[in-house]
């Protein structure tokens, strides 16, 4: 079978740049400016996550800053018009905070996101501790790997999984982490089965099935005679 897939502590950032509640409006821009991040978690505590201060949730001080708002936007806007004047992280921060466990999958992290509409994720405990961060651009890291290293998991965890009586006739071809199975199989059923498990492989940006054969007879699984 597919190995167990990479998740989230495997590929997050430790070494974690946030702010406490009180941290006021200049900080926070500071901080950010200074580690070129878009969005820092604000913190209580011995290092508790209880929101995220974000690039959209400093704007509308500027927004805000000329325009004057009729009653009727001022109403349809109500958060953003409080942030503009807001002075400090507790104020500014958007909570609860959008988090993720260490143990989830980059999958399920990926979802979060795409959910949420958020760039990164604070990485906490069962508690709520802050234990790392996790960005877009660390999930995107699987797709760092080699085609040989991804080329060698879909032979040992794939082909011999599905097909250990024809597996020398199969070949596995990598290449910009789209793979392409050919070979002639006894059970074409099983080419659905093959490309939705090496999907699965992390890296894997695509998959090419030029496999052949015939369907299997019914109660006779493939290898049999």
């Amino acid at each position: 079978m597919p190995e167990t897939p990479h998740i989230v502590s495997d590929v997050m950032t430790q070494t974690v740049v946030a702010v406490g509640r009180d941290a006021p409006f200049k900080e926070i821009v500071q901080t950010m400016e200074q580690w070129k991040v878009s969005a820092v978690p604000v913190l209580e505590g011995e290092g508790r996550v209880i929101g995220v201060v974000s690039e959209a949730d400093l704007l509308p001080k500027e927004e805000f800053r000329e325009v004057e708002q009729s009653l009727y936007e001022q109403r349809q806007r109500l958060s953003d018009v409080a942030k503009a004047g807001a002075t400090t992280a507790g104020e500014l921060m958007s909570t609860p905070a959008v988090t993720v466990h260490p143990d989830a999958t980059l999958a399920q992290a990926a979802r979060i996101m795409a959910v949420r509409k958020v760039k990164r994720l604070p990485v906490v405990d069962d508690v709520g501790m802050l234990q790392g961060i996790v960005s877009r651009a660390d999930l995107l890291k699987v797709f760092l790997r080699s085609d040989e290293d991804i080329e060698e998991e879909v032979r040992r965890t794939v082909v011999s999984y599905l097909f250990p009586a024809f597996s020398h006739a199969i070949h596995v071809n990598v290449r910009e982490g789209v793979v392409t199975l050919r070979g002639h199989i006894r059970d074409t059923s099983l080419i659905s089965v093959a490309v939705r498990l090496v999907r699965a492989v992390e890296g894997v940006v695509d998959v090419e099935p030029r496999l052949t054969g015939e369907s299997a007879a019914p109660g006779r699984p493939e290898g049999t005679q």
